[in-house]
């Protein structure tokens, strides 16, 4: 199932694509509006077996819910404001080594601002005094329970609500040359472009075989795959939980691979006007173009 939330900001109404609209990435997709049944989706939604109680709905009501033109309305984050997000740095050793970082020998841990979280094609805003602002295609995992201290790497996979394409936007200059907190640079306002849509875990047969690609206007800069990864994605969400309680409907982005801006020899960050294009195989296709702020 891929979930979604249509609408202007603040007033999204959870959705999910037609099963018949073809491929994922298929700009003419429809979705069905699952406004009067569901209020929301996030946390709590997840908690209380949320994406459970969706596919009842559609199974119930599926010919008679009303129709979503993707062509015309706005589609927001697939979940409402996470409780957190949780980054993972450098878990390609080619990212690593184009920014000139030693591989760590256990994930690189940090925090984004969850109001960071944006709509996968809403503007991306270039912030006053930043100079250096770079992109990061990544895998989302969205958690769907609570996760702590858990046992192993299986009783991990079994807390993942799902996952979705993530735009992990960077200000390099607030990141490591502001006295090097990395949250500086990855917390701006609109700095977390997630969607189209959440797809469901069992429709991923396998998170470690997906490829990312990213284009700055036009030109291909990313193209990597998942399984490049130095620690997988449930490897992640178990390391994470000895650290902290995860919650349904926290967010984990899981690295980015070589391609950014600050590993060019001649870095070409964005400007006003540029506009940025990724996708993930089977997760959907995202499109922002930067303004200032």
């Amino acid at each position: 199932m891929r979930v979604l939330r249509v609408g202007p900001p603040g007033g999204e109404r959870p959705a999910v694509l037609m099963a018949s609209a073809g491929a994922p990435a298929d700009g003419d997709a429809q979705a069905l509006d699952l406004g009067d049944h569901v209020a929301e989706v996030d946390g709590a939604f997840l908690a209380a077996s949320g994406l459970e109680r969706l596919a009842e709905a559609v199974a119930q009501h599926g010919d008679s819910l009303p129709r979503v033109d993707l062509r015309r309305e706005r589609v927001g984050a697939p979940i409402a404001r996470p409780g957190k997000v949780v980054c993972i740095g450098l878990n390609y050793a080619d990212h690593a080594a184009e920014t000139g970082a030693v591989l760590p020998d256990e994930p690189t841990v940090f925090f984004k601002a969850s109001n960071a979280v944006v709509g996968p094609h809403d503007s991306v805003h270039i912030p006053p005094g930043g100079d250096k602002t770079d992109w990061e295609v990544e895998l989302g995992v969205v958690v769907g329970a609570v996760a702590r201290y858990l046992p192993d790497v299986d009783a991990a996979r079994d807390v993942i609500a799902g996952y979705c394409v993530s735009n992990d936007v960077s200000e390099r200059a607030f990141q490591l040359e502001r006295g090097g907190q990395w949250a500086k640079g990855k917390s701006c306002e609109t700095f977390n472009p997630l969607g189209p849509w959440l797809v469901t875990a069992d429709e991923v047969a396998d998170p470690r075989r997906l490829s990312l690609r990213l284009w700055v206007n036009g030109e291909l800069m990313q193209d990597s795959s998942t399984e490049r990864m130095v620690f997988d994605p449930a490897q992640l969400v178990w390391y994470v939980s000895q650290f902290m309680v995860l919650e349904p409907g926290d967010l984990v982005n899981t690295g980015t691979p070589a391609g950014v801006a600050m590993g060019m020899d001649a870095p070409r960050y964005l400007r006003a006007g540029d506009v940025m294009e990724l996708e993930i195989s089977g997760l959907g296709r995202q499109r922002q173009v930067c303004v200032d702020a």
